[in-house]
């Protein structure tokens, strides 16, 4: 299993928000580019960098921040927020992203998730945000009318190859994962599953691993100092039994 360290990204600034809300925001580094470093400097194998400011307006507005990490560090890095046609998709790929996420655009233009699928395959994943079983759209703010565990078996339908799936209601909050939570998600969706929210500490890592699935995001948990990076790179690397 793969960790990936999470850079959220509100006005250029690093932070991290309590359930998606963004009057929650909180300020938890001082640079973007130097938290990557850092991670990177962890042993961390991919970076997952949200552009929130993006994410609620439908628009790229975290770019300049963005490629700035991309030049800074020597690792894959898969973004999300605002991205809604093709050209910010090849424009990112075109900068050394290694993998977009589509949110809110894999639920309301099927279509356009249909023509990122055959242009640029597995480089395209789908972002499935979801609170009380229902996706939320538009940075979390907007009920997006499908349940989760359905719209995934959706995505696999459609050929995608890789979801990451937040539990809003635990992320930023330190509480700790529903590992059922992704079994559940497995036994509709084949491929491969990244887990969000709610990551607190090895233990946490450690249950996530047993379950077999592809990735996991931390974040607050590595601002907070609840859960060391190298450890839990070191751990997802072991062999489940």
């Amino acid at each position: 299993m793969i960790i990936l360290p999470a850079i959220d990204l509100l006005d250029g600034q690093c932070v991290r928000l309590k359930k998606g809300a963004y009057d929650s925001a909180e300020r938890v580094a001082v640079s973007p580019v130097e938290t990557a470093k850092s991670f990177a400097a962890s042993g961390a194998g991919f970076i997952h960098i949200v552009d929130l400011n993006g994410a609620k307006d439908g628009r790229r507005v975290n770019d300049s921040t963005i490629r700035q990490i991309l030049d800074a560090v020597d690792l894959p890095v898969e973004v999300g927020g605002g991205i809604r046609n093709l050209e910010s998709i090849q424009d990112y790929l075109t900068c050394g992203v290694s993998r977009v996420i589509i949110g809110s655009a894999a639920v309301r233009d099927p279509e356009f998730l249909k023509r990122a699928l055959d242009a640029y395959g597995e480089k395209i994943a789908v972002g499935i945000d979801f609170l009380d079983r229902k996706v939320k759209v538009s940075g979390w703010q907007e009920d997006g009318g499908e349940d989760y565990l359905a719209f995934a078996e959706k995505m696999a339908s459609l050929g995608v190859k890789n979801i990451i799936c937040t539990d809003i209601s635990r992320d930023g909050m330190l509480g700790g994962i529903d590992d059922m939570l992704y079994k559940g998600l497995q036994s509709v969706y084949p491929y491969d599953i990244t887990a969000s929210g709610g990551i607190r500490d090895i233990d946490d890592i450690r249950r996530l691993t047993q379950t077999g699935i592809y990735g996991a995001i931390c974040g607050k948990s590595l601002y907070a100092g609840t859960l060391d990076l190298e450890e839990a790179v070191m751990e997802g690397k072991k062999n489940v039994m």
